[in-house]
């Protein structure tokens, strides 16, 4: 599935990408720095009702949040990251254990975490004001 946005309609992009995740709870983000990883994850947390959404944990690893009806889910960042075992000692394999949403930026950084019932999405620039975000459901 192929999601194309210009970024005044991420909110919307969010809602679709949402809306077509079924059951699945974990997603990676992949894409080079500046496509928009952080941004369209920002959006998804919004729409699934959190209120107060901070940028990229990119020094804290993982920021956890709590939406509106008080579900908790996580947004991590592992460009950090050197490799499986330090991703596993900041917390990020406890936390994808969970069953809860979590978006995971720069899931390269440690391949051994992320098994075939994880959605891989890909986002990149189509332009300064457009992106693509490609699901493998």
């Amino acid at each position: 599935m192929e999601l194309m946005f210009n970024l005044d309609e991420i909110d919307y992009a969010a809602e679709q990408f949402i809306a077509s995740a079924g059951h699945h709870r974990v997603f990676t983000f992949s894409g080079e720095m500046g496509a928009g990883k952080t941004t369209f994850i920002c959006a998804l947390c919004r729409h699934l009702g959190v209120q107060e959404v901070q940028g990229s944990p990119t020094f804290s690893i993982i920021n956890d949040y709590l939406t509106k009806s008080g579900i908790q889910l996580y947004h991590m960042d592992l460009y950090r990251i050197n490799g499986t075992q330090d991703a596993i000692a900041a917390g990020v394999e406890d936390a994808l254990l969970q069953g809860r949403y979590s978006f995971v930026e720069w899931p390269e950084m440690a391949p051994g975490l992320f098994g075939e019932e994880v959605v891989r999405c890909e986002i990149g620039l189509i332009d300064e004001n457009q992106r693509i975000l490609k699901i493998n459901l």
